[in-house]
């Protein structure tokens, strides 16, 4: 596979020559972007694949929602529907996307989550806001029809984007040039254990880009029970997983318990044989104190599929997430002095 990646470094340079004379485009006015009338934070990054977003955007609603009108508008990535669609709580991910929806169950009626695909005609759509509102731009920082007032990009400790390449060779979506569009550069799913002199290489490497920079790392909760099927003493967890890294997850829950896993691709969408699979693989792992665990995201996919009877007689769990950032004040009151301005 990495041989045919660098066989495919042609293409690379094409999608660099494409991705550079577009934002010159943009850079240069020759294409519109239009800018939000309220605040607007854009959470993105340059490579494709699980570099925090749902966390950090998660995080953006709990510090924002006390105070301001939060919605977030995303594209709905994996629904089947198409065009502008305002988030319902008995929406499924097919309608919305699973992310969207995971939003929205988790936060309920404190926030306004809506999907387009075109960002502009989205935010058209919302119109008017209440005045207070704030605008969480989710996975957007290549769409640049829409210039969000502060850009947040993250971009993974284990993989950061100053070391990888366009696509197809590496994972990035655009030049590393990119970053300059952002305001604040945050290094997610750090180890717990990092050290002054990795923050210091880091810091080095993103010099020469000029901007805040913040440390961050995944934390997780307690499991969460969301079948009638409680454990007591748990000992063996199946981990399940459609998401697009989950390394950090299953090294957490290694650290506690006898672990296997199954690991889908990144948004699969589950059948009912995935869930037989799965229940199948359990009946010859489980003792009495077993049980099952996946992500929320991947539940609001898995419970198209799962039937009632079947989580009777399971023990599905929820592993909720977090994020924790270092200097959390300092990044807290960036955030909410950029969120009062206008």
């Amino acid at each position: 596979m990495l041989l045919l990646r660098w066989l495919l470094f042609p293409i690379s340079i094409i999608f660099w020559l494409i991705g550079i004379v577009r934002n010159a485009l943009y850079d240069n006015k020759l294409l519109a972007s239009s800018s939000p009338e309220i605040p607007s934070i854009c959470i993105g990054n340059l490579r494709v694949g699980g570099t925090g977003k749902s966390p950090m955007t998660n995080y953006l609603v709990t510090l924002l929602k006390l105070d301001h009108s939060i919605t977030i508008l995303s594209r709905g990535y994996g629904r089947k529907t198409t065009g502008f669609h305002l988030v319902k709580q008995t929406d499924s991910s097919l309608d919305v996307g699973d992310e969207p929806l995971a939003y929205k169950l988790e936060h309920l009626d404190s926030i306004q989550v809506a999907v387009s695909e075109n960002r502009l005609k989205g935010i058209m759509k919302l119109l008017p806001f209440p005045a207070n509102a704030v605008l969480l731009l989710d996975d957007a920082f290549q769409h640049r029809q829409i210039k969000a007032g502060l850009n947040i990009l993250l971009s993974t400790f284990d993989a950061p984007f100053y070391n990888d390449f366009l696509l197809p060779t590496g994972n990035l979506r655009e030049a590393k040039s990119g970053a300059n569009r952002a305001d604040i550069l945050v290094i997610t799913k750090c180890p717990n254990d990092i050290t002054q002199e990795q923050k210091d290489a880091v810091t080095k490497k993103l010099a020469k880009y000029q901007k805040k920079i913040f440390f961050s790392k995944i934390s997780y909760a307690p499991l969460a029970p969301i079948s009638k099927l409680v454990v007591a003493n748990i000992e063996k967890v199946l981990i399940v997983s459609g998401i697009a890294n989950p390394i950090e997850m299953q090294n957490h829950l290694a650290s506690l318990y006898t672990t296997d896993h199954i690991n889908f691709p990144d948004h699969h969408e589950f059948s009912q044989k995935d869930i037989e699979l799965i229940h199948k693989k359990f009946d010859t792992f489980a003792n009495k104190n077993t049980i099952i665990v996946t992500t929320h995201k991947d539940f609001m996919r898995l419970k198209n599929v799962l039937s009632e009877l079947q989580l009777e007689n399971y023990p599905w769990y929820i592993l909720p997430m977090t994020v924790t950032i270092e200097n959390e004040n300092e990044f807290n009151q960036l955030i909410r002095n950029y969120a009062r301005k206008i």
